[in-house]
């Protein structure tokens, strides 16, 4: 082995510890930076009619393109432009009713002041994040958010990495600070989101994932516990809903009340042991509009693993923590 993989645990954790460490310090320190600016930053992009074009070049780039993301998925239509591709014909994307967002730490980066003038004489606002307040960029812009670190993480203080993570600390507290202002709410990101995980628990009701109909198991009042068993066996909730004959809930069995019943010791014939005797009254209850997450919120705190579905006081169906992992909402 060379002398770099022989190195032991302790010094790759060192210096992971101060990189750590130098990035945690220089996003600390923006909070003293988030001033003026940053309020007339905020208001640029809520006052603007069109779309937040966000650009950088390299690492800068990279981290404009995170930004413009951030900022469509939270209410915000944004995208994100290469600066030198805009020097051949993208630069038509950007219109007087957008707001620019130029990314450089530098603050003097050839391909961004090459086509800032030109936004500026289209009269579309611009906002420079730079790490330098005395750049021209930074001198050219409407806002300027000053992203300055000390010092990079590289030991050489080269590589792009305490800057990118200050550039991306930035660039978050905007698209939030712009949220916050907007009101936009968890129905708002919903929509921005209607694929994968984040979508199915931010839109799935318990409606979508209930079980109705034949598929529900209930019993009356006046079963026997034996009857009430095999509704358990038969639709596999592990459970039993008891109602009457207009959907009011009486109760429910569990196979835990069954488990409970069987290690009390109480051998009397299931067939003549009336359910009512042996039910859980009053169980926990949910409505068919509440979200599929809330269902999961619910059944953790309260330690259960099926729930009964209300409307109008009547029975209308019944999920389980099974159910809620079917449709992929746990």
């Amino acid at each position: 082995m060379d002398k770099a993989t022989e190195r032991d645990a302790g010094w790759f954790r060192q210096h992971a510890i101060e990189v750590l460490r130098i990035e945690a310090q220089a996003v600390s320190g923006l909070e003293a930076r988030i001033d003026e600016n940053f309020a007339r930053a905020c208001r640029l992009v809520l006052a603007c009619t069109g779309r937040v074009v966000v650009s950088g070049m390299g690492k800068s780039g990279h981290v404009a393109r995170k930004i413009a993301a951030t900022l469509a998925s939270t209410g915000t239509p944004a995208f994100f432009v290469h600066p030198a591709e805009a020097s051949h014909g993208d630069l038509g994307m950007v219109t007087r009713e957008d707001v620019f967002i130029a990314l450089s730490n530098s603050g003097s980066t050839e391909e961004l002041l090459a086509i800032v003038p030109l936004i500026k004489r289209q009269g579309a606002g611009l906002i420079a994040m730079t790490g330098d307040p005395r750049s021209r960029l930074a001198g050219l812009a409407d806002a300027h958010l000053d992203a300055g670190v000390e010092r990079e993480a590289c030991p050489h203080n080269l590589a792009p990495t305490a800057s990118t993570t200050a550039a991306l600390a930035l660039g978050d507290a905007l698209a939030v600070a712009v949220l916050e202002a907007r009101g936009f709410g968890p129905d708002d990101f919903a929509r921005s989101h209607p694929g994968g995980a984040l979508g199915r628990r931010l839109l799935t009701t318990v409606a979508d994932v209930m079980r109705t109909g034949a598929d529900l198991a209930m019993v009356g009042p006046g079963a026997s516990l034996a009857d009430a068993v095999l509704e358990v066996t038969r639709k596999r909730m592990g459970m039993t809903a008891v109602v009457d004959d207009d959907g009011r809930i009486h109760g429910i069995f569990t196979d835990g009340d069954l488990r409970r019943l069987l290690e009390a010791g109480r051998s009397g014939d299931f067939r003549t042991i009336p359910v009512d005797d042996v039910m859980t009254r009053g169980p926990v209850l949910i409505g068919p509009g509440a979200l599929a997450a809330e269902a999961v919120r619910i059944m953790e705190d309260r330690r259960i693993s099926q729930l009964l579905v209300v409307a109008d006081d009547r029975l209308v169906g019944a999920l389980t923590l099974l159910d809620l992992l079917a449709a992929k909402i746990v």
